[in-house]
């Protein structure tokens, strides 16, 4: 059987980790050719294998003419390398594929009513209205599709409520090896700025800033955290740089460089910058805690990630955090500063309990495996084509 997989979307976070993660498998299985489209420049990160064809997209100055530039590009690619499924991972479907077509549908911002009210409440009724023609398009690509697939039964059951069409939910999954397989040390000065000294409650916050992970409920309790931990210190430890910069993706972190400048927290808050996803093993487990307050997800891979890093979770009370993480985790309301600095202070008071759910994490991140997404994903390709 042979796969054409839409990746040409996959520029950044979840959609990079998925595609660097089911390649792997794609190439081990023998019965199954794949030609993939990819984001220009990706290609040299996933090497080559006899039943693999990588293919790069051009650049576009925005994911609107990307897509319509798919609508015509991609049944032609099908057409001249005969495939037999179009697999579509960044949310949106093909018109007129000229074969079966699966979608993997997994951004939760098309559905989520708090990211809608959050934005305009900032102001940045642009980043507004590019979300809501974005979930019109969502919308579509899930009536159109043969089969829809989310990464969760919570976002399934989400998809399935806001169209009414059946959607299949398939988790992602998780490598141990290919995590925790770059041994080589973290750059000096990342390294440096983990080395926080001892007594020191570590927490961790892996993202790039954008909204929806809200990261204002986080720095709101770090004031409570250092009060009631004395004379122990806390500190957070952040994958991005706050400042008054827009990233790629039209967020601005000015207010939340701007709240830890007013709350005094410089010297609380440790921004890491972007760290390769090659080395994030050794920065989880460098953290005492695994915090996210964020209020829209699909999945969640982080979690899973800090879990098989024997780092405790305190999670946001979100149904797919509870779906991923159960009983190995410790849940806060997610716009609540106060029940979030009071679930990390049970964990840092009582050592038994950390160990508790450090084990039970390690168990719940055993439970998630690439190879078996890879096959389930395979086996509905294969009921497509009879």
């Amino acid at each position: 059987m042979h796969l054409f997989i839409n990746a040409a979307a996959a520029s950044a976070g979840g959609g990079l980790t998925y595609i660097r993660n089911i390649v792997p498998h794609i190439a081990a299985n023998q019965n199954v050719r794949a030609t993939i489209l990819l984001e220009a420049g990706f290609a040299r990160n996933l090497g080559t294998a006899p039943n693999l064809t990588l293919i790069e997209s051009r650049n576009f100055p925005n994911s609107g003419l990307r897509f319509l530039a798919e609508q015509y590009l991609v049944p032609a690619l099908i057409r001249s390398y005969r495939a037999d499924v179009l697999i579509c991972t960044g949310n949106f479907a093909i018109a007129n594929s000229p074969v079966p077509q699966i979608l993997l549908s997994r951004n939760a911002l098309y559905t989520s009513r708090d990211f809608s009210s959050d934005v305009r409440s900032r102001g940045h009724y642009r980043l507004w209205l590019d979300n809501e023609v974005k979930s019109a398009f969502a919308k579509w690509s899930i009536q159109t599709a043969d089969v829809v697939v989310a990464p969760s039964e919570a976002f399934a059951r989400e998809l399935r409520l806001w169209t009414g069409r059946p959607v299949a939910a398939i988790h992602h999954g998780f490598d141990p090896c290919v995590f925790a397989g770059d041994a080589s040390p973290l750059p000096d000065d990342v390294q440096s700025k983990l080395n926080a000294g001892n007594d020191t409650v570590r927490l961790l916050f892996v993202s790039h800033y954008n909204y929806y992970r809200n990261f204002e409920i986080l720095i709101r309790a770090m004031p409570l955290l250092k009060r009631k931990l004395q004379p122990r210190r806390v500190v957070l430890f952040l994958t991005c740089n706050l400042g008054a910069q827009r990233n790629s993706n039209g967020y601005c972190s000015e207010n939340a460089a701007a709240l830890v400048r007013e709350l005094g927290l410089e010297n609380e808050i440790v921004e890491l910058g972007a760290v390769p996803y090659q080395k994030l093993h050794q920065v989880y487990r460098a953290a005492n805690i695994y915090v996210t307050p964020a209020y829209a997800e699909s999945f969640a891979h982080p979690l899973v990630e800090a879990m098989a890093s024997g780092v405790v979770v305190v999670a946001s009370d979100l149904v797919v955090h509870r779906e991923i993480c159960g009983d190995a985790a410790s849940y806060f309301d997610r716009f609540s500063p106060r029940e979030l600095a009071d679930r990390v202070l049970e964990v840092a008071a009582s050592p038994q309990t950390a160990a508790g759910m450090s084990a039970k994490g390690m168990q719940r991140a055993a439970q998630f495996s690439w190879r078996k997404h890879v096959e389930q994903i395979i086996a509905l390709a294969k009921q497509l084509t009879g």
